[in-house]
């Protein structure tokens, strides 16, 4: 929209909370002229059919791609359910053999788990996001809450103390290619868990649920079925405890993302080639997974979706090259965060990738998990 009058900087007197859709071949040939209140421009809009009302189409999995679309007007939160660590990082030249000590050269406090890191993640990158987890009641926990809210997360029950027992935390070691290697203390993260009204009010009120395995196995499965009763698409990221997925929770995923190693372990399959991924992705979609999302590290991502009466549709995205890898700590939980962002906004598949590899190779220039992840504003605009 042209605004003469209005300078450069936009509509001052409107303050843009939500998207608008707008048809483009409608919007090249017209303009609105003068000043404009944010409810004349909705008018105007309404008046020259550039905003249309709800249309959608949504797939098997409960995405959908908008078409002259206002559920892009009411867009609905992401809510993250999982664990909250403290990150005891280690920088050691190199990892000891059995038997062997080696020195490290600092130690490191920063916030993580899996399911905060998302949940900061996703908020950080301008989408409303709920988190529900739990700590200690101990200064680690203040710390992780302190840490969310400064991310801008909001914090369903305030991120619940489970007595008698400590934070969960994470001793990261970190090598200098940036590689690292993770041993998790579960505490808080694997106790005392009660989901209640407020918990299923925030799940009933997503566009999307998030989860991972950080936390007991039964929690997701609840949350999961809980998602399918208000028929709200479940995300899983498959990183955390190394066990096979539950036809339970199996059955209730949108979009199941593991990395290689973590899809060979969940089907039993061999993954080091690219047909024994792909052949791999497709025993996933034969128990009943909407679509597999495989993290691939410096070779990027691959979406493999289910169609039906032929082969599985693959979109391949590669990763984002930068010039020095400092810590990919928090990488896999950036890609699969911003990749549900996308998906909560009815992006396309290919978008909501792309998207999400932008947002992990800006993650793993800089140290630590939370910390490193980008905000809106570090982003390059993305076009539709």
């Amino acid at each position: 929209l042209r605004m003469p009058g209005q300078g450069g900087g936009g509509l001052s007197s409107m303050k843009v909370a939500r998207p608008v859709v707008v048809d483009r071949s409608q919007s090249r040939s017209r303009s609105i002229r003068g000043t404009v209140s944010s409810s004349s421009v909705l008018a105007h809009l309404r008046r020259y059919s550039l905003l249309r009302p709800v249309r959608s189409l949504r797939h098997r999995d409960g995405s959908f791609d908008c078409l002259g679309d206002s559920s892009a007007l009411e867009m609905k939160p992401l809510v993250v359910v999982g664990s909250a660590n403290a990150d005891f990082v280690l920088q050691v030249d190199r990892l000891p053999a059995p038997g062997e000590t080696v020195s490290a050269s600092e130690l490191d406090l920063f916030p993580g788990g899996k399911g905060a890191n998302q949940a900061a993640a996703a908020s950080r990158l301008g989408h409303e996001t709920h988190f529900i987890g739990q700590c200690g009641k101990d200064a680690n926990g203040d710390f992780l809450r302190k840490a969310l809210e400064e991310s801008g997360v909001r914090l369903v029950g305030g991120l619940k103390i489970v007595e008698g027992c400590g934070t969960g935390s994470a001793y990261i070691f970190l090598q200098p290619s940036g590689e690292n290697s993770i041993v998790i203390l579960g505490g808080a993260n694997q106790k005392g868990w009660s989901l209640g009204g407020d918990e299923e009010s925030a799940i009933a009120g997503a566009g999307a649920v998030l989860l991972q395995r950080e936390i007991p196995e039964a929690v997701n499965a609840e949350v999961a079925a809980m998602a399918a009763r208000h028929g709200v698409p479940v995300i899983l990221d498959a990183g955390g405890v190394d066990a096979p997925l539950g036809s339970d929770v199996l059955k209730n995923l949108a979009v199941l993302s593991p990395n290689e190693t973590e899809l060979s372990r969940l089907t039993g399959m061999p993954t080091s080639t690219e047909q024994e991924t792909l052949d791999a992705a497709r025993r996933l979609l034969s128990l009943g997974v909407g679509r597999v999302l495989i993290k691939l590290g410096a070779r990027g991502s691959a979406m493999v979706s289910a169609v039906e009466g032929g082969d599985p549709e693959v979109v391949r995205q590669d990763a984002v090259k930068v010039d020095q890898v400092v810590d990919t700590t928090g990488a896999g939980d950036c890609f699969t965060a911003a990749f549900a962002v996308g998906f909560v906004r009815g992006w396309g598949t290919e978008r909501s990738m792309r998207w999400a590899s932008k947002a992990a190779s800006l993650c793993i220039q800089k140290m630590g998990a939370m910390v490193s992840l980008p905000r809106a504003q570090d982003m390059p605009v993305e076009e539709d």
